[in-house]
């Protein structure tokens, strides 16, 4: 016990009150960046071996098919060694993951590892940083434990989950966007339905169309086009998109393009019915946000318009009835 209390008691003079505390956490610290390599440490895979093992291409071939499947995503890649860390070993999970990526926009397939990675990065850095103040501020004044505990934690949160809110918002605002394009778009494409246009002419047509207005609907409609130039069926193309966007208003048009199509019925009829319905949603949308406005406005007027005018009625009163005693 003497021992401890010599050590605890250099330590608090060293570095104050929290000394022995900030002591703990630096070997914590050390410990989990020293056993780190050794929990994402990778076993061998034997079809790397073999492929290390094949003769070497001439050097005139300098970029390699997955090289050029990948895109020259490099960087991504170098996070290969950690993808049993930063990926979801459930498959329903991993799958629930890459299509809220894919839905927010990002359509790489290191989206997912790349998404905690930041997690992990700017949880960590915000909770260093968060140590750095609490130790800071508790060197000019003594802080309580409670202003401890948050000053600390709170930064880490707040980095750590940060990454989410950020896909959260840009998953909203591209199906927003999405949405509020589709009317448009079914318009065009009726137009061009009817000009004589195969369906996947007018889908190729409207993607051209309106990218500089609608970015990530042209997005949409330019990959399903092109993945039917490729050889691959429309149906199963069009459930693609309808599983990659999750918005009804989606789901229904390839619904209905599907039964137009196995039915044999006009596809301009049904594009006809149903733009003329994505209008009327589009009208029912801002006539109800119209509706909502008056409720969100109360609480501002009670609390700009209200406070003025009492003081502006009962002030003088107030006044004189102070200075006539």
């Amino acid at each position: 016990m003497s021992l401890f209390s010599g050590i605890s008691s250099t330590l608090t003079d060293l570095m104050g009150p929290l000394g022995p505390l900030m002591a703990l956490g630096g070997v914590g610290l050390v410990l989990i960046l020293s056993t780190l390599p050794v929990m994402l440490r990778r076993p061998a895979d034997p079809f790397v071996k073999l492929k290390d093992k094949k003769p070497a291409t001439p050097r005139r071939i300098e970029k390699s098919p997955d090289a050029l499947r990948r895109g020259g995503n490099i960087k991504a890649d170098k996070l290969e060694r950690f993808a049993h860390f930063l990926e979801p070993q459930d498959k329903d999970q991993m799958s629930a993951a890459r299509q809220k990526m894919m839905r927010a926009g990002y359509r790489s397939k290191n989206a997912v590892r790349v998404f905690h990675a930041w997690q992990f990065v700017l949880g960590i850095g915000a909770l260093l940083i968060g140590c750095a103040y609490t130790y800071t501020m508790n060197q000019l004044m003594p802080v309580e434990m409670k202003n401890m505990v948050m000053w600390t934690i709170l930064p880490a949160a707040a980095g750590y989950y940060l990454p989410a809110y950020w896909v959260a918002r840009r998953l909203q605002t591209r199906q927003q966007q999405i949405v509020e394009g589709f009317p448009d778009a079914l318009d065009m494409m009726l137009v061009c339905v009817e000009a004589g246009q195969s369906l996947d002419q007018s889908i190729s047509r409207v993607a051209k169309e309106i990218g500089n207005a609608y970015p990530a609907l042209a997005e949409e409609f330019d990959i399903v086009a092109q993945e039917t130039r490729a050889g691959k069926e429309r149906v199963v193309v069009l459930r693609d998109m309808s599983e990659r966007v999750g918005l009804p208003d989606i789901t229904s048009f390839v619904t209905t393009m599907i039964q137009s199509a196995t039915f044999g019925t006009s596809i301009a009829d049904a594009l006809r019915v149903y733009s003329a319905e994505m209008r009327d949603k589009r009208v029912m949308r801002a006539e109800e946000k119209a509706n909502t406005l008056p409720t969100k406005l109360t609480l501002g007027t009670m609390m700009f318009t209200v406070p003025p005018l009492l003081v502006i009625l009962i002030g003088p009163s107030l006044y004189g009835i102070a200075t006539s005693f």
